[in-house]
């Protein structure tokens, strides 16, 4: 063993001479961390997209029953379709407010402390869901998804930043991925678990939210266990030794002097050291257009028209001659899609870039969201039309997942330093789930309106956030966060001195005395 760490250190001494840094391996710690940070955040998010489609129904005949017994008589149309709507629709909003805590809960209990007390609001909802049936309140519905709701609404904002901020550079994109490639596996169980052979029944549909308290319990059994972030210990609690172990454990080596040194160096660097508000960020002239690509990535992420995919997926199968019996078991392929696009996207993600997946992902559903119009256009004078149409939404669901569907995660963390992190997550956040909400609410109406052209709507959003993307973002794989804010400044009119002058501090950090190191020593780590 000391064998083994004498020639890590060796390695790591070598690379500081001019070499080229050892190749960073993933270690036990990081892999962990990232499953299981994601299996109680970026799981349920998912499951909960999914899991109330299969028992639809059964919820509306329990809200028409629970009426019946508390009035003694029948709830009329439209007042269950409301009741229906406030349950679906609350979940974005319960997003919204959790979104808008994240800078507040991440300051006082770190990232890894946030996303356990996570879990409170986890098995809360799952309680509130469970035992709706039992005690015949609706109420208890509602109340369950706006919980679960604002429990994404945290985990999808704290959780990536975690991730990127414990991750080497070398593979930050791929670990990043794990939040992703968890969103579509949630989706996946959400679909397999509400199958009529499992939990979709009649007598069964309150078992599927029940469920939600298992990856909960999963994550508070282990990320107890697993590092904090080790910059957040460094730069905002000022624990030295602390974030030294954190770097030991997921670099997998005992020499991190090199992490230690850069992340000072980052510190030193910003103009501020305690965290920013959302007010400074948006008065921070050297971050205006990484805030502006932040909000067209992230409005683009929900309006380029995934979510609105599921309004005609089962109107397309029934079209296409499939029994209706048969459409829950053709939807899993959906499901399965997502998650094998989204795997290959955090195995490439590193060799491809950040930049190229996005591109390419919203260029390609710009192309099928035109087909898919076009297809569906004549669905009704060709029999074989709708197997075309069904083929598009796949290479859809592809698409997205190959770049839109993780990637603008990875990057919210990326663009930004330490002390402005948390605000760009809130604001990332918040356009998130208002967009998320704007498309459940609007269309339906678009959709009445346009008929089979309202996709076209979507090519727009696609072709638009593609352009912009080429446009103005450059590439941030393998890049330190110093290194991808310097990439913006000359679009940001921010003086070349100013700019020149942070990253020679990154480069040439300072000793225990205050004297500058020789210019000579190179300085490359891994994060």
């Amino acid at each position: 063993m000391e064998e083994k760490t004498k020639k890590e250190e060796k390695s790591h001494t070598d690379s500081s001479d001019g070499k080229a840094p050892p190749k960073q391996r993933l270690t036990v710690c990081l892999i962990s961390a990232a499953f299981f940070g994601s299996v109680g955040s970026s799981f349920l998010y998912g499951y909960n997209l999914s899991v109330v489609n299969a028992p639809a129904s059964f919820i509306k005949s329990f809200y028409n029953q629970t009426w019946l017994d508390r009035y003694a008589e029948p709830i009329g149309e439209e007042t269950v379709t409301v009741l229906w709507s406030v349950t679906v629709s609350v979940f974005a909003i319960g997003g919204l407010v959790g979104a808008l805590t994240v800078s507040f809960l991440i300051k006082v209990l770190g990232r890894k402390g946030t996303l356990l007390a996570n879990n409170a609001l986890a098995l809360i909802a799952a309680l509130l869901l469970a035992l709706g049936k039992t005690a015949r309140s609706f109420e208890m519905l509602i109340i369950g998804r706006f919980i679960i709701g604002m429990d994404s609404g945290v985990a999808l904002s704290v959780l990536p930043m975690y991730l990127g901020e414990i991750s080497p550079r070398q593979v930050r994109g791929s670990i990043g991925q794990f939040h992703a490639i968890f969103i579509c596996l949630g989706v996946f169980i959400g679909q397999v678990l509400g199958l009529p052979e499992i939990f979709g029944q009649e007598d069964r549909w309150h078992f599927l939210f029940a469920f939600l308290a298992f990856p909960a319990l999963l994550q508070l059994c282990v990320l107890p266990f697993l590092p904090e972030s080790p910059r957040f210990l460094l730069m905002e609690r000022r624990d030295e030794v602390a974030a030294e172990k954190a770097f030991q454990a997921f670099l997998g080596r005992s020499d991190v002097s090199r992490e230690l040194d850069e992340v000072h160096a980052e510190s030193r660097a910003q103009n501020t050291q305690r965290t920013a508000s959302v007010l400074e960020l948006f008065r921070k002239r050297s971050l205006r257009w990484q805030l502006i690509t932040v909000i067209v990535v992230m409005s683009c992420y929900q309006l380029c028209g995934l979510n609105a995919i599921w309004y005609y997926t089962n109107g397309i199968f029934e079209e296409a001659g499939f029994q209706k019996a048969l459409i829950p078991y053709i939807t899993l392929s959906t499901g399965g899609i997502e998650t094998l696009a989204a795997i290959i996207s955090g195995l490439v993600i590193e060799k491809i870039g950040r930049r190229p997946l996005l591109i390419f992902g919203f260029s390609a559903m710009a192309v099928f969201f035109s087909l898919l119009t076009v297809f569906l256009h004549f669905q009704d004078s060709f029999p074989w039309m709708p197997y075309l149409s069904f083929t598009s939404i796949l290479l859809l669901i592809a698409s997205f997942c190959s770049g839109p569907g993780g990637v603008p995660f990875v990057l919210t963390g990326e663009l930004f330093e330490q002390s402005y992190r948390p605000a760009a997550f809130m604001v990332a956040g918040t356009v998130n789930w208002l967009s998320n909400f704007a498309v459940g609410l609007l269309f339906p109406f678009i959709q009445e309106a346009l008929q089979t052209f309202a996709f076209l709507l979507f090519v727009v959003v696609c072709a638009a956030g593609a352009v912009y993307l080429l446009i103005v973002l450059p590439e941030t794989k393998n890049k330190t966060f110093v290194e991808i804010s310097q990439s913006f400044s000359k679009i940001n009119g921010v003086a070349d001195q100013v700019n020149e002058r942070e990253m020679q501090d990154v480069l040439e950090p300072t000793d225990v005395n205050g004297l500058q190191c020789g210019a000579d020593v190179e300085m490359e780590s891994c994060f």
